[in-house]
């Protein structure tokens, strides 16, 4: 069938012109977003339904772009997102903080094995081998703290790994994004 042309004139039935209306303000803000997406346009719209309630779209706001007119300025308050401005920036920012962290890995790597080969020099492991019945309570008592130190440990060290596997992807999306402007 498709599309008709309407001719435009005031909708007679009043629930027919509530529906037609809902519909094109949405169809209306969905378009003034893409303006202001694709152009960097600040934009703003305040419409009132048939039956008095107010609406409106604005970007960055229906506020400052109505500011902005009363005030007639010449240049506008945002116009190009500071993200994109900053983004260079922002990714330096990144690397450094991924090199950092990375840096902070191998350090902890390092630290790992130089524990573990004390730890093994110590014959600390000997108490390990024994069965929890032969321990007496003082041992226990002191492996318990040990393993709710290690619990912690494990836990600081886990979310760290997860803060710079965070960081790196965001990176690398980052650089992405860029590598494709």
């Amino acid at each position: 069938m498709g599309r008709r042309k309407i001719e435009m004139e005031m909708v007679k039935d009043k629930g027919l012109r509530q529906v037609t209306f809902s519909k094109r303000r949405l169809g209306m803000f969905k378009k003034a977003d893409e303006l202001a997406t694709l152009c960097g346009a600040q934009v703003a719209i305040i419409v009132f339904s048939p039956g008095g309630k107010p609406y409106s779209f604005g970007h960055p706001s229906v506020e400052s772009v109505a500011q902005r007119f009363l005030d007639q300025e010449a240049t506008p308050n945002v116009s190009i997102p500071d993200q994109l401005v900053d983004q260079p920036q922002q990714e330096n920012l990144l690397r450094q903080q991924l090199d950092g962290l990375l840096k902070q890995i191998e350090v902890e790597k390092k630290r790992g094995e130089v524990l573990e080969e004390e730890f093994n020099a110590s014959g600390k492991d000997k108490v390990v081998k024994k069965t929890l019945n032969e321990l007496k309570r003082e041992e226990l008592l002191k492996m318990m703290k040990s393993m709710v130190k290690l619990r912690e440990k494990l836990i600081e060290r886990a979310s760290e790994i997860e803060a710079s596997s965070s960081l790196l992807l965001l990176s690398s999306n980052l650089v992405n994004l860029v590598d494709h402007e």
